[in-house]
């Protein structure tokens, strides 16, 4: 279902677009942040990549700053995920940049952020598959495309890692978690996930990553993590793009 709605991204390539592109000159990327020329290949221009908001020293597990690793939340109450990769603080431009292209159709800032969650990745272990967090039905056809799935395929293909979008779904419809106190966030998922219907009783990755826009409580990625580890995965990470803090 999420493969079919993503792939409706505009018509192809014609003939005519090809002539075009002979007599326009080449693209050249522009810095989102900044509107300046951007890096070779890249919507950033190399002063504002410098300025992102870095998350350094974080834990593990939550993916949180910590002077400790793992932090002390971690170490009295497991996580469910083994690794959490989120590069970057869920401020200025992020919280820019993650609103435009979840909710705008602002694919030049996915392309960015896909690019910039594939370097962050680069030196995590490597799972067996990638499984983006799964939208609801109505959501997705609602939304038009799933930016968790648009985050992943270009990670998944550039790393040479299985994308499996369909592996889990989403069994009921629940409130947007970011309507929702951080105390009613865990609730609103409870039984929230499954394996999909035509994945049951098939061999399951051993070792999952998570892929997803933004981890806020943790409640959305600990709740999938839950699932695949009920049903026989291994291990489960959590690649995001961007950690509130």
């Amino acid at each position: 279902m999420a493969d079919r709605v993503n792939r409706r991204c505009g018509p192809p390539v014609d003939g005519g677009c090809r002539a075009r592109a002979l007599f326009w000159p080449p693209w050249r990327p522009r810095c989102l942040s900044c509107g300046e020329r951007g890096a070779p290949g890249r919507d950033l221009c190399e002063a504002c990549a410098a300025a992102l908001p870095r998350i350094r020293f974080p834990c593990p597990t939550c993916g949180l700053p910590s002077p400790v690793h793992p932090c002390r939340d971690c170490r009295l109450s497991p996580p469910p995920l083994t690794r959490v990769v989120a590069p970057f603080l869920y401020q200025p431009p992020l919280d820019r940049w993650l609103p435009r292209f979840k909710f705008h159709h602002d694919f030049a800032a996915g392309r960015l952020l896909s690019h910039l969650l594939l370097e962050a990745c680069a030196d995590a272990p490597r799972p067996d598959a990638l499984v983006p967090v799964p939208l609801h039905p109505h959501r997705l056809r609602s939304r038009g495309y799933d930016q968790a799935l648009e985050l992943a395929k270009p990670v998944a293909h550039a790393m040479g890692l299985p994308l499996r979008a369909s592996l889990v779904v989403r069994a009921r419809a629940t409130a947007a978690q970011s309507s929702l106190a951080a105390a009613s966030r865990k609730e609103n998922l409870r039984d929230a996930f499954a394996i999909a219907r035509q994945a049951r009783g098939r061999p399951l990755p051993a070792h999952v990553a998570l892929v997803d826009d933004v981890m806020t409580t943790g409640a959305t990625l600990h709740a999938l993590a839950r699932c695949l580890l009920d049903a026989g995965v291994e291990r489960v990470d959590a690649w995001a793009c961007a950690r509130t803090p």
